[in-house]
C-alpha cells in the first residue's frame, strides 16, 4: 500500500469508513466511524483508499525510505559485509615473511589477519566502484576510465584466491577473450 497522508479517507472490512488522523512511523492513528480511534499499522492490507488526500504534506520518511536510506549508509561504510570464509588448509596457519638477509628476523602474521584484510581491501573497492558508478560529477567515459583501474587491481589480487574458501568470493580481473 503507498503512504497515506493525513486527511485520507479509508474504509476497513471491520470498522467501516474512516480518516486518517495521524501518521507515526509504522502505523496510522485512524477514527472510524464504528470503531471510534484505532491504530492500524502500514503493513495492514484491509485498508481501502476512498479519497486520498493529497493537499496534506507529508509527515515524514516511510519505512521503505527509511530502510532505503539504512542501506545506503551501511553498504556505504562497508557495515554490509559477507562472511567470507578462508579456505580450510589455511586455518590456523601464518604468513612467513621471510627476508634475503639472513641476519633479519622473519615476520610472521596469522593467516586470518592477513585474509581479513584482503577482504576488507575487497570490500572497500566494491564500494569505491559504487560510488564512482553513482557519482553525478563523473561522465560515463570518466566512469569507464576509473573502472578499468579497479579491474586491474582486482586482477593483481587473483594471486589472493588460493586463500578463499569459496570460488565465488575470488577475486576477477579482466576476462580474456
Amino acid at each position: 500500500m503507498e503512504d497515506l497522508t493525513v486527511g485520507t479517507r479509508v474504509e476497513h472490512p471491520r470498522y467501516g469508513e474512516g480518516i486518517i488522523s495521524k501518521d507515526n512511523l509504522t502505523a496510522y492513528e485512524i477514527f472510524f466511524e464504528r470503531g471510534g480511534k484505532i491504530e492500524i499499522t502500514k503493513r495492514n492490507t484491509d485498508l481501502t483508499v476512498l479519497k486520498a488526500n493529497e493537499t496534506a504534506p507529508k509527515s515524514g520518511l516511510s519505512i521503505r525510505e527509511i530502510e532505503k536510506v539504512l542501506s545506503y549508509v551501511l553498504d556505504k561504510h562497508a557495515a554490509l559485509n559477507e562472511v567470507v570464509p578462508l579456505g580450510e588448509k589455511w586455518e590456523g596457519g601464518t604468513l612467513l615473511l621471510q627476508p634475503a638477509n639472513p641476519e633479519l628476523k622473519p615476520k610472521e602474521i596469522p593467516i586470518e589477519i592477513f585474509f581479513h584484510k584482503i577482504v576488507m581491501l575487497r570490500d572497500r573497492l566494491r564500494v569505491l566502484e559504487q560510488n564512482i558508478n553513482s557519482s553525478k560529477s563523473l561522465t560515463d567515459e570518466e566512469k569507464v576510465n576509473i573502472q578499468q583501474y579497479i579491474t586491474r587491481a582486482y586482477g593483481s589480487l587473483t594471486t589472493f584466491n588460493v586463500l578463499f574458501g569459496e570460488k565465488e568470493h575470488y577475486f576477477v580481473g579482466a576476462k580474456t577473450k
